[in-house]
């Protein structure tokens, strides 16, 4: 039995490790906090319970730290972001510059808009004008850059991390519980 805690403590120290080495390649800290928090929690729950199912409390501990790992790293990105007063010209490409007028959502919104068009400026300012379908405008203004895959939109107090992909003319977005494509109009 003291073998068997012994391999257990060392597969969790090394998933710890593993994950902190992993956590390297990601964009943003609410992803970072993610799977560090997933290898903390495994790492805890697996220790936790050395007389019964070990593998279980491990998964447990591992949905626990990912969860607040994540709501920890995001709340740091929305530091980031406030304390942020502008973004590098590489945080800017490939989007500084370009207009955007979108095509499709999915769900579909409780809203109806005749059009939404987001322009991406060059000083790290996306506006997005909503037109509805009475004709009534909505102009927003936010701030944005890009880490990798990774679009962050901020402004005081809200932070939206989004993965988004360009293919032609299209920009793909996905936000985690709906998507968008928009259509180059610039």
């Amino acid at each position: 039995m003291k073998n068997a805690k012994r391999f257990i403590s060392i597969i969790c120290i090394f998933g710890m490790v593993l994950t902190l080495l992993l956590s390297a390649g990601c964009a943003t800290k609410g992803q970072t906090g993610a799977l560090a928090g997933a290898g903390a929690g495994a790492a805890i729950g697996g220790l936790a319970n050395m007389h019964g199912s070990w593998g279980a409390t491990a998964l447990i501990g591992a949905g626990l730290g990912a969860g607040i790992g994540y709501l920890i790293g995001n709340e740091e990105d929305k530091k980031d972001a406030a304390r942020r007063q502008a973004a590098s010209v590489d945080e800017l490409r490939p989007l500084a510059g370009t207009v955007w007028q979108v095509i499709s959502v999915v769900p579909k919104p409780k809203h109806s808009y005749k059009s939404i068009v987001s322009s991406f400026r060059p000083d790290g300012v996306v506006v997005t004008t909503k037109t509805d379908m009475d004709g009534k405008v909505e102009t927003e203004s936010e701030q944005y850059r890009v880490v990798g895959s990774t679009l962050i939109i901020n402004k005081p107090g809200y932070v939206e991390n989004t993965k988004f992909k360009i293919e032609g003319d299209r920009l793909f977005i996905d936000y985690g519980n709906g998507s968008a494509t928009l259509q180059r109009i610039s």
